[in-house]
């Protein structure tokens, strides 16, 4: 079988060269397969909701047979297990989601001077996970812009703390909370934010 072949240069591409092109492109791929599973994810914790296909259609971007078909493949699945939309959940996803929203609404407040600004833009673009080791330097970054920013925060401080105490002390609960990880994630960053940005707290059970 004939090896690879050979084109001798000056200016020869390296393997670690390409690697580096290669390395965004790869973050951004993957982003999108991330986002199309956990919009796939989303579509079913509404169909648990009761929202109409039409609905869902129209907030999604995604034409009314495509979501049809997710919603037969979810309803094939089995019974909806009821997802709890309380704020005040202590399971590790969803205090992550809500450190995550806290952290946000410190960076949009005060730009690129906050502390958690560049972890913030990171997480955005999905270019890193939340692993223990991650979650533990965002809370630091985040205790620090609470620091300095002090009385302007009293409502982040509150949410922070609350978090934080959740984070160093795991629940006893047994079993684990309906729905993956990364939908807990999202829905507790999005419910936190609102609570910030002064909405409301939907009500508990479903």
């Amino acid at each position: 079988m004939a090896g690879e072949q050979k084109h001798p240069s000056s200016t020869a591409l390296t393997e670690e060269q390409a690697a580096r092109m290669l390395a965004g492109m790869n973050e951004v791929i993957r982003a999108g397969e991330e986002m199309r599973r956990l919009r796939a994810e989303m579509i079913k914790v509404f169909t648990d909701l009761g929202w109409t296909q039409e609905r869902i259609a129209r907030l999604t971007g995604m034409s009314q047979p495509a979501v049809s078909k997710q919603v037969v493949k979810h309803r094939e699945a089995g019974p909806p297990q009821p997802m709890d939309l309380a704020l005040g959940q202590v399971d590790p996803p969803w205090l992550e989601g809500r450190l995550w929203a806290v952290a946000e609404d410190i960076a949009e407040t005060y730009g690129a001077a906050a502390r958690c600004a560049r972890a913030v833009d990171v997480l955005a673009r999905h270019r890193k996970r939340f692993t223990p080791e991650n979650t533990d330097a965002l809370r630091r970054l985040v205790e620090e812009d609470l620091r300095r920013y002090g009385g302007e925060l009293a409502a982040h401080r509150a949410a922070y703390d609350e978090i934080s105490r959740a984070l160093d002390v795991p629940s006893q609960a047994t079993g684990t909370p309906p729905g993956p990880a990364s939908v807990r994630r999202t829905l507790a960053h999005r419910l936190q934010l609102d609570r910030l940005r002064g909405g409301d707290e939907p009500p508990a059970g479903p």
